[in-house]
Parts: structure tokens; sequence; C-alpha cells
């Protein structure tokens, strides 16, 4: 998740898997400052990681947080967790949360492999396997038509025209719809790109599209969150992601972690963090 400050300052939460043990909470909510790479002027930086991944944990910081803090943040970004959201409304009076573009997409394209799955269990009574026409175009069918070589466009409509698989058809043009309103130029256009996937998917989508059915709910409630980013185009958590990869590989060389204090004094340290939070652990 990524907050928008006035001055501005920016930072995301996101939710690691910190240890794979059983016993006690494995996941954490990491805070990041995200200002640096917003105004090109340095990596994005680790300011607090949060034992939990929940909107109590994200909600307890933020109004841990002096007020003027509170006051200066202006944008969210999040993925479609809607805790994180909830959480930064109640805690910040005037505040603008917005849906991360890369999880739209990841969600659409999520719809996208249900349907391809689905119609490979009805066509053919089982999951795919080498040769299979739809289990061949699984990575073709989520890459953006503007990508795909000639050779990959034959196998792509060879399948997707068959009537059989009508529905995978349709549930890829919307899957290809959201891509091409994040990629215009014009974010202005973009938005009424979206405005209409959106308002035609909730005018009503046949039964028989199942997948298509559910990403159409969950885009119209959360509507004025994906919207949002075409009024704050940029605003994104991906360098959150940038960080987990480095939280990841940290856990991966100290061959894991036991004690959560421990865990937390080396993530600051190691992505950059304020040293008094780190010698506050200690």
């Amino acid at each position: 998740m990524e907050t928008h400050h006035g001055q501005p300052w920016q930072g995301a939460t996101a939710r690691p898997n910190w240890r794979h043990t059983r016993f006690g909470d494995k996941f954490v909510t990491v805070v990041i400052d995200l200002t640096p790479t917003r105004t090109d002027t340095g990596p994005s930086r680790l300011l607090a990681v949060l034992e939990g991944r929940s909107k109590k944990a994200f909600k307890t910081w933020l109004e841990e947080q002096d007020q003027g803090f509170r006051d200066r943040i202006e944008v969210v970004a999040m993925d479609g967790f809607t805790g994180y959201k909830t959480a930064a409304t109640e805690a910040i009076d005037e505040v603008v949360t917005v849906m991360d573009p890369f999880h739209v997409v990841a969600l659409a394209g999520d719809k996208l492999d249900l349907c391809r799955q689905r119609l490979q269990q009805e066509t053919l009574g089982r999951r795919g396997r080498s040769g299979d026409p739809l289990f061949g175009i699984r990575r073709v069918v989520r890459t953006r038509a503007a990508l795909l070589t000639q050779k990959q466009w034959f196998r792509l409509l060879d399948v997707i025209e068959d009537p059989a698989h009508l529905c995978l058809a349709v549930t890829w043009q919307s899957y290809q719809d959201i891509i091409d309103a994040y990629q215009h130029r014009e974010p202005a256009e973009g938005r009424k790109l979206m405005t209409k996937l959106i308002d035609t998917l909730a005018a009503g989508v046949p039964a028989a599209l199942t997948e298509l059915r559910t990403l159409g709910r969950t885009l119209h409630r959360r509507r004025d969150d994906v919207l949002a980013y075409f009024d704050h185009p940029g605003t994104s958590n991906g360098p959150s992601e940038a960080i987990n990869g480095l939280l990841e590989h940290l856990r991966g060389t100290a061959r894991g972690f036991r004690n959560l204090t421990h865990y937390i004094a080396r993530c600051l340290l190691d992505a950059g963090g304020f040293r008094p939070l780190v010698h506050s652990l200690l």
C-alpha cells in the first residue's frame, strides 16, 4: 500500500511471509517510504515492520503517528485487500484510495485462467496436458495483445475462435481492455475506457460467463479505487514488491528467523530503514 503526502511523502504496506513454522503469526505488514521513487531521487525505503497482516496492524500504526503526519497523507495505493483501505480511511480524515493497477490486471488474469481451466474440464473432462489446445495457450492468453508475435496470434485465434471456447474469448477481451485502459497515453482517455468496461460488466453478464461476472462485481465494488488511479497516474505500490523481494532474499540468506524482533531489526538495516527504529528494538 502506498501513501502519498503533500510534502510529498510516500509509504507502502505489504505482507511478506517471514517464517514457515506453524506456531504464531507468519506474516508481517511493512510500511515503505516511496518518496524517492516518486521524485526520482533514489530507491524506496523501509520505514516499519508490523506484526500481523490485518486492518488492525496498519490502523494501529497510523494512529500512533502524530496528527500532522496523518494530515499530510493524500493518496493510499493498495492491492485488493480491503482491510488496508478501511484502516486508512478510518485513521485519516481525508484520503484518496487507489487500487494498484498491477493487482487489478492480476485479478483479471486470474479469472481468465479460471475460465480456461473450467473449459478444459468441460470439453475434455480432465486437467490440461501437453498437446491440449487450451493448455498450450496458457501463457499466450495472458500476454498483452500488442506484444504477441504472429505465430502466437495464430495459436491464440485457433483456440478462442472455436465456438466451444466462446467464454474464454469474451473474458480474454475484457482482460485486454483493462490492460489497454492502463496503457493509454492519456489518463483521461484511459479512465473513460475503464469506466465503460466497469459499467458494461455491471449492466449484466450472461450466467455462462461465471468468472467475468465475479470480476465485474469486484470492479464495481472497488470502482472508486480503480478509477482513482487515472486521477493520480503513476501511483503504484510496485516498489513495495521490490522491498518484499529483498526481504525474501534476507530470510533465505539467514536460513529463516525464529525471533520477530531480530527479523524486524535485520529488515530495517538491509532495506534502508531508519537507524533509530532499529536501535529501539535492540
